[in-house]
C-alpha cells in the first residue's frame, strides 16, 4: 500500500500537480481544501470568461441592432458562435492528447499534419463531385487525419522523438498534403468552389444543423478522453513504470490517437482547418498548471484545455471582426487569426528550447567518401539530364515541335507559328531551371549552417516572407516587375532577420533556429492568405496559381535578374566550400580553425535569402527543391561542399525544369503549376529520407 502511495505521489509530481494538494496522507486538510477550491475556481473563471466572450462575440457583426432582429441572431450569429465553441473544445482537447501521447510540448493537429490530411481527404471527395452527408464527411476527414498522424509519428520515431524532428516531419508532410490539395483546387475549380476560403478555417455557417450533428461526436470523444485521464497520468512517468503499474501502453496510445483524430476531423468538417488552436490551448493550460498545480492531472487538464481552445477561437474571431470591421471580416477566415496566434506561441516555445544532448541532435545520414571519378560521372550525367530537360521544355506543349525547329529558331529562320511558340516557351524554361538551381543552392547553404539535412528555405520563413512581399505588390494598383522584385527581397530578408534575431540566445541553436523559422513561415503564409482573400476576386485565381509556383507567362525581364544573381552567388559559394564544410560539423571546430562563426553564418544565410527571394519573383513559391536536391547530391558525391554544390545546383535545375514540362503536358491543354508537381514528386523522397534517418 505504501508503494502505491509513493507511486501516486510521484505521478502527481510528474503531471505537474503538487503532492500536497492531492489528498495524500500526511498533508494538511486545509491545504488540500484550498487546492481543490483553487482548481474549481480556475475552471469556474474559465467558464465565466467563455460566457462573457460569447456574449461579446454575438454583438460583433454587420448589423448593430442584432437583439432586435432574432432572425439574424438565430440564423447567423448563434450558429457561428456554437461552431466556434465546439471547434475550440475539440481542438484544445485533441492537442493536449497529442502532446501527452507524443511527450512533446509542440505536438498538435497542425504540427503532426493531421489537419492537412483531413483537409486533403475532404478536398479529394469534393473534387470528384461526390456529395456526402455530414457524418460521412467526418469519416473521410478522420481517415485522412489518422493517416497523417500515423505517418508523422512513424517517421519521427514515435514518442520521445526530438521536438525538431517531430515538427519538421509534420510540417514537411503538411506541405506535401497542401500541395496535393492546391493541385485539386486548381484542376477542379468548379467542383471545389468555396473550399479555398474554407481551407483557412471559417466559422461561417448556413445554420445550426451542422453544429447539432457535430456536438454529440465532440461530447462522446471528450468523455472517452476523460476516461483515459488516469492512464495518461501514469503514462507520463515513462513506458516502463507505466507498464509495471498495469497500464496497457500500446492500446492506450492507439486509443488516444484515434480520439484526438476524431476530435480534429470533427472540427475540420465543421469549420475547416483552424490553424494552431490545438497548439495554443494546451500550452496555455500547462502554463496555468504552474500557478495552480492541482490542474496537472489529465482529468482536469483536458477540460481546461478545451475551455481555453474555445476562448482562443471565439476571441480570435471577435477580435478579427473588431479590428478590420465586420464587412471586411466576411472575406477573411478565422483560421488566419488563430494561425497568427499559434505561430507566436510556437516561436515563444522554441525560444525556450535548450540543447539537452543527443536527444536534441539534428537528424543526419552519414555518407561514405566518394571518389573524384564518381563525382565527374555524376556531374556529367546531371548536365546531360539538364540539357534533356531544357530540350523537352522547348519541344513539349500545346504544339509539339522538333529539334530542327529549335535550330531554325536559334538561327532566326523559324516560321512564325514556331517562332511564336518558342518565344513563349524559352523564357519559362530558363525561368524554371534558374529558379531550381537557385533554390537548390539556397538549400545547400541553409542545411550547412543549420547542420540539418531536413532544413529548407521554405521552412525557415525565407520563402514565405518573399511570397508575402510579392503578393502585397501584386494586389496593389501599381504592380510592376521591379516592385515585385524589391518587395520579395525585402520580405525575404525581413523574415530571415526576424528568425535570426529571435533565435539568438548567446549563440544560434540549430533546433531553435529551425522551429522559429517554421513559426515565422506559418505567420507569413497566414498573412499572405489574409491579403489574398481581401484582394479582388478576379485576381485571386491568378495569384493563388502563382503562389503554387508557376512559370506561365514568364518574360525575359523576369528571368534575367535571378540569372545574374545566380551567376554571382555560385562562384562565391564554391570559393567558400571549405568554410561550409566546417560549419556543417559542429560549433567548436570552425572557431578553433579561425572561422568567424556568427559572421559567416549571417553572410551565408543572407545569400540564401536573396536567392530564395529572386526565385519567388521569377516563378512563385516552390518548395522541396532546397530540401531534396542537396540531400540527393550528398548521397551521390559525398558530403564535401565543393562537390555537393555544383551537383545540387544541376539537380535542382533538372527538378524544376522537368516539373514544368510535366505540368504543361500531362493534362494538356490544362496546366499544373510546376511548384505543385515538384512537391508531389519531392514528398515521397522526403518520406524516404525521414525513414532512413529514424535511427
Amino acid at each position: 500500500m505504501s508503494a502505491m502511495r509513493t507511486a501516486g505521489t510521484t505521478e502527481a509530481a510528474e503531471a505537474g500537480a503538487d503532492p500536497r494538494t492531492t489528498g495524500e496522507p500526511g498533508t494538511s486538510p486545509a491545504t488540500g481544501v484550498r487546492a481543490r477550491l483553487g482548481v474549481v475556481g480556475v475552471l469556474v473563471v474559465l467558464a465565466l470568461a467563455l460566457v462573457a466572450s460569447a456574449g461579446w462575440h454575438l454583438t460583433q457583426g454587420t448589423s448593430g441592432a442584432v437583439w432586435a432582429e432574432p432572425e439574424i441572431l438565430l440564423g447567423a450569429r448563434v450558429p457561428r458562435l456554437a461552431a466556434g465553441i465546439a471547434v475550440g473544445i475539440a481542438l484544445g482537447m485533441a492537442g493536449l492528447l497529442m502532446q501527452s501521447l507524443a511527450r512533446n510540448a509542440l505536438a498538435s493537429p497542425d504540427t503532426l499534419g493531421v489537419t492537412a490530411g483531413a483537409y486533403l481527404a475532404i478536398t479529394v471527395v469534393a473534387a470528384f463531385g461526390i456529395s456526402l452527408p455530414f457524418w460521412a464527411s467526418g469519416v473521410v476527414a478522420f481517415a485522412g487525419g489518422l493517416a497523417a498522424a500515423v505517418i508523422v509519428l512513424g517517421l519521427a520515431g514515435g514518442s520521445g522523438s526530438s521536438t525538431t524532428r517531430l515538427v519538421l516531419a509534420g510540417s514537411a508532410l503538411a506541405l506535401a498534403f497542401q500541395a496535393a490539395t492546391s493541385a485539386l483546387l486548381i484542376l477542379f475549380s468548379e467542383q471545389t468552389k468555396g473550399l479555398l476560403a474554407w481551407g483557412s478555417g471559417s466559422l461561417s455557417q448556413l445554420g445550426v444543423e451542422a453544429f447539432l450533428r457535430a456536438a454529440p461526436v465532440v461530447v462522446v470523444a471528450a468523455a472517452a478522453a476523460l476516461l483515459l485521464a488516469r492512464r495518461l497520468d501514469v503514462l507520463a512517468l515513462g513506458d516502463d513504470l507505466a507498464s509495471s503499474l498495469g497500464v496497457p501502453i500500446r492500446s492506450t496510445r492507439m486509443l488516444g490517437i484515434v480520439l484526438s483524430v476524431v476530435l480534429t476531423a470533427t472540427a475540420v468538417t465543421l469549420a475547416g482547418p483552424l490553424g494552431f488552436v490545438g497548439l495554443c490551448a494546451p500550452v496555455l493550460a500547462r502554463l496555468l498548471v504552474r500557478v495552480v498545480p492541482g490542474l496537472g492531472r489529465h482529468a482536469l487538464l483536458l477540460p481546461t484545455s478545451g475551455l481555453l481552445g474555445a476562448l482562443v477561437v471565439i476571441l480570435s474571431d471577435a477580435l478579427l471582426r473588431l479590428i478590420i470591421g465586420a464587412e471586411g471580416a466576411i472575406a477573411v477566415p478565422t483560421g488566419v487569426a488563430t494561425t497568427l496566434l499559434g505561430a507566436g506561441v510556437l516561436v515563444a516555445m522554441a525560444r525556450r528550447l535548450r540543447d539537452s544532448g543527443p536527444t536534441r541532435r539534428p537528424p543526419s545520414i552519414r555518407f561514405g567518401v566518394r571518389g573524384r571519378r564518381r563525382f565527374a560521372i555524376v556531374l556529367a550525367v546531371a548536365a546531360v539530364l539538364l540539357g534533356a530537360a531544357v530540350l523537352a521544355g522547348l519541344l513539349l506543349g500545346a504544339t509539339r515541335l522538333l529539334s530542327g525547329d529549335v535550330l531554325l529558331w536559334l538561327q532566326g529562320q523559324a516560321p512564325p507559328q514556331i517562332a511564336f511558340a518558342l518565344d513563349e516557351r524559352a523564357p519559362r524554361v530558363l525561368a524554371a531551371v534558374t529558379a531550381g538551381a537557385a533554390l537548390a543552392l539556397a538549400g545547400c547553404l541553409t542545411q550547412a549552417v543549420s547542420r540539418n539535412p531536413l532544413a529548407d528555405p521554405g521552412l525557415l520563413g525565407i520563402t514565405g516572407g518573399a511570397g508575402l512581399g510579392a503578393v502585397l505588390v501584386v494586389t496593389s494598383a501599381a504592380a510592376t516587375t521591379a516592385g515585385m522584385l524589391v518587395a520579395a527581397v525585402v520580405g525575404a530578408l525581413s523574415a530571415f532577420a526576424l528568425v535570426y534575431l529571435l533565435s539568438w540566445r548567446g549563440g544560434l541553436g540549430a533546433d531553435r533556429f529551425l522551429l522559429i523559422g517554421i513559426g515565422v513561415s506559418s505567420a507569413a503564409v497566414a498573412l499572405t492568405s489574409f491579403v489574398l482573400l481581401r484582394a479582388s476576386p478576379f485576381d485571386t485565381p491568378k495569384i493563388y496559381t502563382w503562389l503554387s509556383g508557376t512559370t506561365y507567362g514568364r518574360i525575359w525581364e523576369q528571368v534575367v535578374p535571378l540569372a545574374v544573381v545566380l551567376a554571382i552567388a555560385l562562384p562565391v559559394v564554391l570559393l567558400r566550400a571549405r568554410e561550409l564544410d566546417l560549419l556543417a560539423l559542429d560549433e567548436d571546430t570552425p572557431r578553433l580553425l579561425g572561422v568567424r562563426l556568427e559572421r559567416s553564418r549571417l553572410l551565408i544565410l543572407a545569400v540564401a535569402a536573396v536567392l530564395a527571394a529572386f526565385s519567388v519573383v521569377e516563378v512563385g513559391v516552390i518548395g522541396f527543391v532546397g530540401l531534396v536536391a542537396p540531400h540527393a547530391a550528398r548521397a551521390l558525391v559525398g558530403a564535401r561542399h565543393a562537390r555537393v554544390v555544383p551537383v545540387a545546383v544541376l539537380l535542382g535545375a533538372v527538378m524544376v525544369g522537368a516539373a514544368d514540362a510535366v505540368g504543361r503536358t500531362v493534362i494538356a491543354p490544362a496546366q499544373l503549376p510546376a511548384g505543385l508537381v515538384v512537391a508531389l514528386l519531392g514528398a515521397p523522397y522526403f518520406v524516404w529520407l525521414l525513414w532512413r534517418s529514424r535511427a
